[in-house]
């Protein structure tokens, strides 16, 4: 029995794949660690260097038959080698999307989209927890793959998250995931050793207890099949630095305990499916696609702006002033006077241009209906680009009660309100 518990597991794994994001193998070692599993040279040659982390113990892309226009997610993403190449596979109309819990896997997985040219909603990447629900809406995802992920989750979390990956699919949806299984119960050495863990050994399981798991997901037509790769060099390429306490370097031989296995399962087509119209994207929230708000801009007062926008000087009216309105679909009924409008869902894509309109603007005001949502979070994605590229000409702010209070109160006043 396993005396690790799944605290342990979790801040292990976090701690060491962030790790790798930032300190990745030679990319010599990653490519002779990824054609061992199955990647192809023409594969590796279409993604960033830096996508390929060499810790895959397979190649689900290459078998999970992806079209034109799908809606496809990877489970545990990394450095995005599978969402790119899947990407290249379902275009323009279809949309790849990586969930990853470290932080530094998912930043540096946007990176590799971006030196792509790809970008949200069509190639989204999310830090999320694998264990927890999953931010994608229910009956939307045609496909799911993983590689060498499921066998890092703690024991309850490999049932959660399977539960998780049947209500995203459609009916019909399959998964495809390239997994460690255990050849036989690992010892309790194995087990209790953090770098065995987050190198994909001590999560493995064997393979009833897998397809139970799936079964009991709901999952049917569950097949495995053993891909034979030599995991010497897959399971140790972790660096402990997470594991004080264990052993730097595996001391047994990995092939004897565990093996590779690509596992397939569909969900029934007999599923009730919703007859909403299907959504424009899987996610849940549009804004998980793009970097958490680190600021937290001030709040201006509709007195304060409408001060600062009926103030003259002896030059002239003030001009050191921008109000930017961030609806989209929801811009009519009126707006701020003179407000410049920039949608929330691709501000953060185009804050270099903002910048460059904007960086010698003391006040840059944001709104939004009510501004406790987009109107926030885009005045905090600007003060962070801000800070960032060390701009200090400009200040983002946050009007109060966005429009609906601006019009609430100045909705008479032709100098304050523009109406559709």
């Amino acid at each position: 029995m396993s005396n690790v518990t799944e605290t342990d597991i979790v801040a292990a794994v976090e701690k060491a794949y962030s790790d790798k994001a930032k300190f990745r193998s030679s990319e010599a070692n990653a490519t002779e660690a990824a054609q061992s599993v199955g990647y192809t040279q023409q594969e590796l040659e279409t993604v960033p260097a830096t996508a390929n982390l060499g810790v895959g113990c397979g190649s689900p892309v290459a078998a999970a038959n992806i079209k034109e226009g799908e809606i496809v997610v990877d489970l545990g993403s990394g450095g995005g080698i599978d969402v790119l190449l899947a990407a290249a596979k379902v275009g323009p109309r279809g949309q790849a999307i990586g969930l990853d819990m470290s932080g530094e896997m998912i930043a540096l997985s946007r990176r590799n989209a971006k030196e792509k040219g790809l970008k949200a909603p069509s190639v989204a990447f999310v830090q999320v927890s694998l264990a927890e629900p999953l931010p994608i809406a229910s009956n939307t995802v045609d496909c799911v793959l993983s590689n060498c992920v499921v066998n890092l989750l703690p024991e309850g979390g490999k049932q959660a998250l399977f539960n998780q990956v049947y209500r995203i699919l459609k009916p019909g949806g399959r998964v495809v995931l390239d997994d460690i299984l255990a050849k036989r119960p690992l010892s309790d050495e194995i087990r209790n050793d953090l770098t065995s863990y987050i190198n994909c050994i001590a999560g493995s399981i064997q393979i009833e207890e897998y397809k139970a798991l799936l079964q009991t997901a709901g999952f049917s037509d569950v097949h495995f099949l053993e891909t034979k790769n030599d995991l010497t060099k897959v399971c140790s390429g972790m660096n402990s630095s997470c594991c004080s306490t264990s052993k730097s370097t595996l001391t047994f031989d990995v092939n004897e305990w565990v093996a590779s296995y690509q596992i397939t399962a569909l969900k029934s087509r007999d599923t009730l499916e919703s007859t909403d119209s299907p959504p424009t994207s899987a996610l849940l929230r549009w804004w998980d696609a793009y970097p958490k708000v680190k600021s937290s801009p001030a709040l201006i007062s509709s007195e304060e702006l409408a001060a600062l926008m009926l103030e003259t000087r002896p030059s002239g009216p003030q001009h050191d002033l921008a109000v930017i309105d961030v609806r989209r679909d929801d811009h009519a009924g009126g707006h701020v006077r003179g407000s410049d409008n920039w949608p929330a869902q691709t501000f953060h894509d185009d804050l270099p241009a903002f910048l460059e309109k904007y960086r010698h603007t003391s006040h840059v005001i944001f709104y939004c209906g009510s501004s406790s949502g987009r109107g926030p979070r885009c005045a905090g994605w600007y003060q962070d680009y801000l800070d960032e590229t060390g701009t200090t000409t400009s200040t983002a702010y946050v009007l109060r009660g966005g429009v609906k209070a601006w019009l609430a109160k100045y909705g008479n006043d032709d100098r304050l309100v523009d109406k559709d």
